[in-house]
């Protein structure tokens, strides 16, 4: 059983930074694609991030270009997202997922896993 587990997740300010974590449990989960999205309420859970297993490619959205990494732990089967320059547009309820397939990184469609969710608030 593949379980994902985020935290990091809090209230800052504009202009702060925070680094979220996502641990995949399951001593054989290997992922081919670890990815984060996040969900405004009302709207649908949106790209943010998204990075191929073993760091050989990453992708953005374009409004967190610059601002956002992320990268990849193998050895402890974790992906972070650090989170530099925070806007308050950035507040959202940020969720990890995993695909061990070689698919479409920006869909949700494409990701068989999903964390619980962690909430992250930019005041103004």
């Amino acid at each position: 059983q593949v379980q994902l587990v985020e935290s990091g997740g809090g209230l800052v300010q504009a202009g702060d930074s925070l680094r979220l974590s996502c641990a995949a449990s399951g001593r054989t989960f290997r992922p081919y694609i670890m990815g984060w999205f996040r969900q405004v309420p009302g709207k649908e859970r949106a790209f943010v991030a998204a990075i191929r297993w073993g760091g050989t490619a990453t992708w953005y959205v374009d409004s967190v270009k610059g601002r956002f990494t992320i990268s990849g732990d193998n050895a402890r089967n974790t992906v972070y997202l650090q989170m530099n320059s925070l806007k308050p547009e950035d507040t959202a309820v940020y969720y990890c997922a995993a695909t061990q397939k070689p698919s479409g990184y920006a869909s949700q469609n494409s990701y068989d896993y999903w964390g619980q969710g962690t909430q992250v608030t930019v005041s103004s």
